[in-house]
């Protein structure tokens, strides 16, 4: 069991580099993802870890694969992508899940196309999948000083993205803090994903966001419960993942998510809101 399960933490640093950054990852991107399914923005979220990719390619392409320059160019599209897909939801006909779909496909070409330019399959595979394995002290610099934004937002402004959560309609007509909280948390979104995309990658960034959290509904409906299981269904998660990669040859990244989506899966079915109690809750009512 030592052999297994703590061995190669100890014995390995490039295992516990990753330990570490997927850890923080956990808990500053689990709260999002959070309020992301709340919001019923699940998707969005998706939408949004394509779209930071044209940002990170065009750092790929000035600078090679410098952390500092991918994290500032993917943060500003994905900022610029969040916005206009606003404003054509806003200013015209088409609603803002069609708008959003059209702006992170045409990114998701565009960033994919950039890196095939100048990089070879393996930089496409490593801006697209990422490395846990790989990080180093800046990347872990990054994520955790993302984490410590995330984490001091949502103590600061967690009453007011409860409140837009529920009825975002009421809260902008007695507040005006609405709108200024919607685009911070979208900035935070944004921020998260791309502290992401230097472990995950871009296409599996959001995993590690939203499996957790949507596990996590299957056991509570209190936000701050939400939360705090979505943190330990990410974390186990990690682990479990890192552990997989290890002892299995498997890319990690994949892993950890696979494993965030089996923690989904038993969650659905044997949660305390899941599939199973719905069947016995059904039953009772059925031969009572």
């Amino acid at each position: 069991m030592y052999d297994f399960l703590i061995a190669p933490f100890l014995h390995y640093g490039f295992m516990q580099r990753a330990l570490f950054g997927s850890l923080v990852l956990s808990a500053s991107c689990a709260p999002v993802g959070v309020f992301l399914m709340l919001r019923r923005m699940s998707l969005t979220g998706d939408a949004m870890s394509h779209a930071i990719l044209p940002g990170a390619a065009l750092g790929f392409l000035f600078f090679g694969l410098d952390i500092l320059s991918m994290t500032i160019g993917g943060l500003a599209v994905g900022l610029l992508v969040a916005l206009g897909s606003g404003a054509v939801s806003r200013f015209t006909v088409q609603k803002e899940d069609a708008s959003m779909a059209a702006f992170y496909l045409i990114s998701l070409a565009v960033g994919v196309l950039l890196v095939s330019w100048r990089g070879s399959s393996v930089d496409l595979m490593h801006v697209l999948f990422g490395s846990v394995l790989a990080l180093n002290d800046e990347a872990l610099a990054l994520i955790a000083g993302i984490a410590v934004i995330t984490f001091l937002a949502l103590g600061i402004f967690r009453r007011a993205l409860v409140a837009e959560c529920l009825d975002p309609l009421f809260l902008r007509s007695v507040s005006r803090i609405g709108a200024p909280v919607h685009f911070l948390f979208l900035t935070l979104v944004v921020l998260n994903l791309v502290g992401g995309f230097q472990a995950l990658g871009t296409l599996l960034s959001v995993g590690l966001m939203m499996l957790p959290a949507a596990a996590s509904r299957f056991w509570s409906n209190r936000v701050g419960t939400l939360c705090l299981i979505a943190i330990v269904i990410a974390a186990v998660s990690c682990v479990g993942g890192l552990l997989l990669s290890y002892h299995a040859s498997m890319p990690s990244g994949p892993a950890i998510i696979l494993t965030a989506g089996i923690a989904y899966a038993l969650s659905a079915l044997a949660g305390r809101r899941g599939m199973l109690s719905s069947l016995l809750v059904f039953r009772r009512h059925k031969t009572a």
